[in-house]
């Protein structure tokens, strides 16, 4: 080997072990590594070889520098091996946090959140269990409670408890925090908007119900002072007679149609589900309409029973009739129901100039009128068809274009055959 490179330069070969011992298990065994080097560097490479004597001072000070050099080596060696380290555990906590920041400020509702959050937190400190709660507890002999501000606490093995207050608790409070600070600030602007609608409806509702009431309470008292005249003919009092009991249905059924609105709106239109016959429901809803003949039924004769409440579909096809014959052109109305697709489909068709594609969503909504719609429609019927219906599990959808009629659709559920009544 002096053949190739002076004996005093060798040392750097050794050199390179310090390093690579000190960069994999640390400082003090590199240290001890580098005191091993240089005697092997003494023993087989400094005069006189294959022993620990040093013939010549100059080696004295080839071999204190080797030691120093590798001493240095060492140390600076685990210096970079602990500053990246600290650079490794500096990234997965910025993981932790980012992963927390998504699972509780990425939903509405973070106490949902919270056991992924938990799961997430335990993978990170490598123990089997976390938990988060909301309220302050104590820990015991098995699982460490670290306090989370006033918010709760953190769960986690009593092994873990240091890495967890000092390296998760800071970020996971601040985290926890604005998520319940946002929960709640979103839960008073759906309060407010809630309040505000209700102000609308309520408003609509009194604009509404002063046009519609005084029509026909109007046309009430009118036709009673007339009644109290003593010249009045027997044809011309009949007619005042019909004309009050006309308003007088015409005021019922608005106010039927408010109660209605108001049960479905407070959630408190709960159906009555019994058995059911919809051919019957159906002829019962047109009798009450009193369209007679304007009406043509189609409907299946195999139409199954169905579980629903009777009284509240009743007046839904009511209403839908009744709409279809105030915008259908006075042409007659079909009405029509059959199953198909494991479901019931009862279909209501007029003949009218249609429904703009724009309008159609709308006209579901309280107190809505179609711009230029003519007749006496207070804005409630189909609100309340869409709130019945889907009460009883169905769903309603219109399908219309201009000039070509309208047609209002109603799905029901099919019952399983099992529950049919014997």
């Amino acid at each position: 080997m002096s053949e190739i490179a002076p004996a005093v330069s060798l040392g750097v070969l050794y050199l390179l072990a310090v390093l690579l011992v000190s960069t994999v298990w640390g400082l003090w065994l590199g240290l001890a590594t580098s005191v091993a080097a240089a005697l092997a560097f003494n023993f087989f490479h400094i005069d006189p070889t294959g022993r620990f004597t040093i013939a010549e001072a100059e080696n004295w000070v080839a071999l204190v520098v080797f030691l120093v050099a590798a001493v240095v080596a060492s140390s600076l060696s685990e210096l970079a091996r602990t500053r990246a380290a600290e650079a490794d555990r500096r990234r997965r906590e910025a993981d932790l946090a980012a992963e927390l920041a998504r699972l509780l400020l990425g939903t509405p509702e973070p106490r949902a959140a919270l056991p992924a959050a938990a799961k997430r937190i335990a993978d990170a400190l490598q123990v089997d269990s976390a938990a988060i709660v909301l309220e302050p507890v104590e820990g015991d002999e098995r699982r460490a409670a670290v306090p989370l501000g006033e918010l709760g606490s953190l769960l986690v093995p009593v092994t873990a408890e240091e890495v967890a207050r000092e390296r998760v608790a800071p970020a996971l409070e601040a985290l926890l925090w604005a998520a319940l600070e946002r929960e709640r600030l979103t839960r008073e602007v759906v309060e407010t908007s809630a309040l505000r609608r209700s102000d609308e409806i309520k408003t609509a509702l009194l604009r509404s119900v002063s046009h519609d009431l005084r029509s026909p309470l109007t046309a009430i008292v009118a036709a009673g002072d007339a009644l109290a005249s003593p010249s009045l003919e027997s044809d011309d009092r009949l007619e005042l007679a019909d004309t009050i009991a006309h308003e007088g249905r015409r005021l019922a059924r608005l106010v039927d149609q408010l109660l209605d609105l108001s049960r479905l709106q407070a959630g408190a239109a709960d159906p009555r589900a019994d058995w059911c016959s919809l051919d019957e429901v159906i002829r019962a809803a047109v009798e009450d309409t009193g369209a007679g003949e304007r009406v043509k039924l189609a409907i299946a004769p195999d139409l199954p029973l169905i579980r629903a409440d009777a009284g509240q579909l009743r007046r839904a096809i009511a209403n839908l009739v009744e709409n279809a014959l105030r915008y259908g052109d006075h042409e007659p109305v079909s009405v029509r129901a059959r199953v198909s697709g494991g479901r019931i489909l009862m279909r209501v068709v007029d003949q009218g100039p249609g429904i703009p594609l724009a309008e159609q969503e709308r006209i579901f909504a309280p107190f809505y009128r179609a711009p230029g719609a003519e007749g006496q429609g207070s804005g409630l019927g189909l609100a309340i068809v869409r709130g019945l219906v889907e009460a009883n599990g169905g769903r309603v959808r219109v399908e219309s274009l201009p000039g070509q009629g309208t047609s209002f659709v109603v799905e029901l559920p099919l019952p399983a055959a099992v529950e049919a009544p014997a």
